[in-house]
């Protein structure tokens, strides 16, 4: 082999592993779920199952599914106390796991759940990059879907001829959100659109997983939280 190919071969080698490197640190990055065990554990009411897809909540419920995009670089986990409340009150629930943690990466997930599982109804939601792309996938399916339920997000494409509710549900002490976007993102969707500030609520207690790096701090639990959404997607249903 000649010394200019060794060199080529070399530095080929070099920058696949440090890519390599790269990724394995960077899919290990991300917001962990905290105490969550009692509620990925079936009980008397809610069967939760490992899916190919993620996590389901098998309620008593039988004619409403929910399924619930993750935020960004968010263990999806973090996300069961409300998707297991929500399937103990009627709506059984399908919480995604995500590519890299990025729903982005993952946008149309929500097509292997419908084609698997048969309900009257189905509605969409989620937090953050997850709830931006749950809306963005939602204008591509008009038909599909009975509502769209955004956590501290808000759409990207228009929506304003969709037929379902459209709620955004967000903390007044949320830093993370940028609200200039949010404001626009109203514009995108239909003129009875609901907006529900959780008072004392902030970004990352949507989610069980801790601190959020730029976010407020909350002035109520993540307990509270959580029922105040649970509360408001159901009043919506």
């Amino acid at each position: 082999m000649k010394k200019r190919t060794k060199i080529i071969v070399a530095i080929l080698v070099a920058v696949i592993a440090a890519l390599g490197i790269a990724m394995g640190i960077y899919a290990n990055d991300y917001y962990r779920a905290v105490d969550v065990d009692e509620y990925i554990t079936s009980n008397d009411t809610v069967t939760v199952s490992q899916i190919d897809e993620g996590y389901f909540f098998d309620g008593p419920g039988e004619d409403k599914a929910l399924i619930f995009y993750p935020g960004a670089k968010v263990e999806d986990t973090a996300y069961a106390p409300m998707m297991k409340s929500l399937a103990e009150q009627g709506v059984d629930c399908f919480l995604i796991k995500m590519p890299m943690k990025l729903a982005i990466l993952g946008a149309n997930k929500a097509n292997n759940i419908r084609a698997k599982y048969k309900y009257d109804n189905y509605y969409l939601a989620g937090h953050s990059l997850g709830g931006a792309m749950a809306a963005n996938y939602a204008s591509e399916h008009l038909n599909d879907y009975s509502g769209l339920f955004l956590l501290a997000a808000y759409p990207t494409k228009d929506l304003t001829v969709a037929q379902f509710p459209v709620v955004f549900i967000y903390g007044d002490n949320d830093k993370v959100l940028n609200r200039e976007k949010l404001e626009v993102g109203f514009t995108l969707v239909t003129n009875d659109y609901q907006k529900v500030e959780i008072a004392g609520g902030n970004h990352a207690q949507f989610g069980s997983y801790g601190v959020q790096d730029g976010d407020g701090s909350a002035t109520i639990t993540p307990e509270e939280q959580w029922k105040i959404t649970v509360d408001t997607i159901l009043e919506n249903l």
